[in-house]
């Protein structure tokens, strides 16, 4: 799929430019599978941007129990994605937190720690009105490859 881009080019006011973009979908049998009409995860050159991620067992497509579990569980379904590319979590440049609760914010941060070393990715965190399947916690990533 091409993409054009408009430029100024000095003297001439608008130029095209035509950039080729291949996008890949990822999944992984050891995720859960996109709840919509979605990908899990989309590569586009060096970049991989993964949707968001539940606390859904792969095996049995439920919620695990509490808030802690559920991130656990999250983080490991982003790592399985990574996975499927060859990568790691420290590849993990952005993430994004989403909380059904913001007081759960801290109990989220310290499963969250144990995932990432130092440096670690920039983050966004945010308590929002609800997530599907009625999930506690949602984290979405994007990894440099």
């Amino acid at each position: 799929m091409a993409d054009v881009r408009y430029y100024d080019i000095g003297d001439v006011p608008y130029g095209y430019q035509e950039v080729s973009m291949n996008k890949e979908a990822i999944v992984s049998s050891k995720a859960p599978a996109a709840l919509g009409p979605y990908s899990s995860a989309v590569k586009v050159g060096d970049t991989l941007y993964l949707s968001g991620q539940l606390g859904l067992d792969p095996m049995t497509n439920e919620l695990k129990d509490g808030v802690e579990a559920q991130a656990e569980q999250a983080l490991t379904n982003i790592a399985a994605i990574l996975g499927e590319v060859g990568a790691t979590m420290q590849q993990v440049v952005k993430s994004t937190v989403l909380l059904a609760d913001i007081n759960d914010f801290v109990a989220v941060n310290e499963v969250y720690a144990g995932h990432f070393e130092a440096p670690y990715p920039a983050r966004s965190a945010f308590q929002v009105a609800a997530l599907p399947k009625g999930a506690l916690v949602e984290i979405e990533v994007i990894a440099v490859l």
